[in-house]
């Protein structure tokens, strides 16, 4: 039951553009279970905001949204679907 895959989406909002490369690097590494991507400039305020679906185990969301959350300027959280 551990392993069962779930679908979830993690949303990011970047307050620094120096970690854009970090973020794109992790989400390479994951790539295996994303299944969409949406991306948002939001220059007036300075922000990326970036919304990721998946579709995997959920110890692998939550490695991934941490790993994101952890970087300097980056909140990061996942939100999962009920059905498994």
């Amino acid at each position: 039951m551990e392993n069962e895959s779930r679908v979830a989406i993690i949303s990011m909002i970047i307050e620094n553009d120096d970690v854009i490369t970090e973020v794109n690097r992790l989400l390479h590494e994951y790539n295996r279970y994303i299944k969409g991507r949406m991306g948002i400039p939001y220059r007036e305020r300075g922000l990326n905001i970036i919304s990721v679906v998946v579709d995997a185990p959920e110890d692998a969301v939550s490695a991934l949204s941490g790993k994101l959350g952890r970087l300097r300027g980056v909140t990061s959280k996942a939100v999962y679907s009920k059905k498994q």
